[in-house]
This record gives structure tokens, C-alpha cells and sequence, in this order.
């Protein structure tokens, strides 16, 4: 029994490292759309390439600060894991068991409803709206949301196989 509790704390902590490197994908990704947005400042010469400078920041921005809140959350999450673990582990557990089970029913409800009907919407304006901006913007949502739905769906099937865990250990 005491294996299997080391086993979820390491598999816990195992997991959070994982999310830390999956999150500075979406600063990095963040930080090439600011750099794209950049680019089109300094060496854009048409209304098109000019209309790409500020919803590539804007989206740049949401994706670093996103990134960078992942990190800081799942970096604080490990630093507590051994205290609530040695405190109690069974709470630990359940309380980890809950945690996984809201955060796949959000990712249901975000990642494969919501995201994708942001891309469909941003899909149509961008062919209804033919003006610069209105393409620059809707071109930059769409390949936001892509990040986001690629990055969250890895990140889903983590934490899916984490819930299997917990629930594989709760039965032990």
C-alpha cells in the first residue's frame, strides 16, 4: 500500500512537470506570434501585413500570459504536493481524483465544444468581412484557438491517464 501512495505522489509530481513543459509551449508559441507582429511593424508594406501588427500582439500576449500562469499554478501545485501527501494521503488522493475529474470536464466542454466553435465563427467572418483588419484579426483567432486546441488536447490525455491512476489506486 505505501508503494502504491509513493507511486501517485511521484505520478502526481510527474504529471505537473509535464504540464510545465507542455504550458511554455503556449509562451513560446506566444512570444512567435509577438515576433510575427513585430515583423509585419518593421517590414510590412501592405494594409494587409500592417492589419496583422495588433491582433498578432494581442494573441501573442493572451497565449504568454496563458503560458506563463500554467507554469507559475502547476510550479506552486508541486512545491504543495509532499505537505498534502504526508498530511494525508487518501485526502490527497481524493482531492487530486476531483481536481482531474472537473478539469476533463472542462477540457470537454472548452476544448472540444467551445474552441472549435470559435474557429468555425472566426472561419465564416473571415469570409463575410473583407476588409484587412477584420482578416488580420479573424487569421490571428483562428491560429490561437489552433495552438490552444492542439496544446489541450495532449493535455487532456494526460490528465485522462493521471485520473486512470488515481482511480487505479483508490481501488488498492
Amino acid at each position: 500500500m505505501a508503494d502504491v501512495q509513493i507511486d501517485i505522489l511521484k505520478t502526481s509530481i510527474d504529471r505537473a512537470k509535464a504540464e510545465i513543459f507542455s504550458s511554455s509551449f503556449f509562451a513560446l508559441m506566444g512570444l512567435l506570434f509577438i515576433l510575427t507582429s513585430i515583423g509585419f511593424w518593421q517590414l510590412g508594406k501592405t494594409g494587409t501585413a500592417k492589419a496583422f501588427i495588433i491582433p498578432l500582439l494581442l494573441a501573442g500576449g493572451l497565449l504568454v500570459v496563458l503560458g506563463v500562469g500554467l507554469i507559475i499554478s502547476n510550479q506552486l501545485r508541486i512545491s504543495s504536493f509532499a505537505t498534502a501527501f504526508s498530511a494525508d494521503g487518501q485526502a490527497f488522493l481524493e482531492m487530486e481524483s476531483a481536481r482531474a475529474e472537473k478539469t476533463i470536464n472542462g477540457y470537454n466542454s472548452a476544448v472540444y465544444k467551445v474552441i472549435p466553435l470559435i474557429i468555425a465563427v472566426s472561419a465564416v467572418l473571415l469570409m463575410v468581412f473583407r476588409t484587412p483588419i477584420w482578416q488580420a484579426g479573424m487569421i490571428s483567432v483562428i491560429a490561437m484557438m489552433a495552438v490552444i486546441l492542439l496544446l489541450d488536447t495532449n493535455a487532456n490525455t494526460r490528465m485522462q491517464d493521471y485520473k486512470d491512476r488515481l482511480v487505479q489506486a483508490e481501488q488498492q
